[in-house]
């Protein structure tokens, strides 16, 4: 897609009226130039003040989880922070979006209780759902959506295969795979989750 950039890991910027960043994480470039950023957990590898730095300007709006407040505040004013709870329904600059609660099953790395998130980002009639750190489960399964940005390298997240499945049960338009080849998950991850998608779906390949 034109409009999608896919830096690393699961750095996400869309472009289109404005600019929006997700998780910015190994940023190249100081751009200055994000209107919304959205984060969906305080792990350093989703929330780096380092990366939001370097996108951030002074009407940026930024997009979070509770955890990361007293972090944000620093560098925010109060009125440029919007702190989201799981399963509910924002606007921010016009655009819609919806909370989908982000946890794992059967590991610890990302609990229930803590309240993270991924995103389904409604822009120009398009629903894009980041899923953040998650597995399988309940939650996501509730989710339909256009373009599905989706973890793959498991460990911390659902593996390439759990991935392929869960893309094929809510079948998006288009799958975009992410959070491997840097931390976790070879980079040919990608290819091996590709040739588990169903033909209808277009798989878009970012991380090579």
């Amino acid at each position: 897609m034109k409009n999608i950039n896919l830096f690393k890991h699961n750095s996400i910027k869309i472009t289109g009226d404005f600019n929006i960043y997700i998780d910015p994480f190994e940023i190249d470039n100081e751009t200055k130039d994000a209107d919304i950023i959205f984060i969906t957990h305080s792990h350093y590898d989703h929330f780096s003040i380092k990366d939001i730095l370097k996108i951030k300007n002074e009407n940026t709006i930024i997009v979070s989880t509770k955890d990361t407040y007293q972090e944000l505040i620093k560098y925010f004013d109060s009125n440029k922070i919007i702190i989201v709870i799981p399963n509910n329904s924002y606007e921010v600059l016009g655009i819609k979006f919806d909370t989908v609660r982000a946890y794992n099953v059967n590991k610890s790395f990302h609990p229930i209780d803590n309240d993270w998130v991924g995103y389904i980002i409604n822009i120009d009639n398009t629903k894009y759902y980041i899923m953040g750190d998650t597995d399988i489960n309940d939650d996501v399964l509730k989710v339909k959506c256009d373009v599905l940005f989706i973890p793959i390298g498991g460990t911390y997240t659902m593996n390439y295969k759990e991935a392929a499945s869960y893309t094929n049960t809510i079948n998006p338009k288009i799958v975009i795979p992410t959070h491997y080849g840097l931390i976790v998950g070879d980079s040919k991850l990608g290819q091996e989750f590709k040739s588990l998608i169903n033909n209808n779906i277009s798989c878009e390949i970012y991380i090579k």
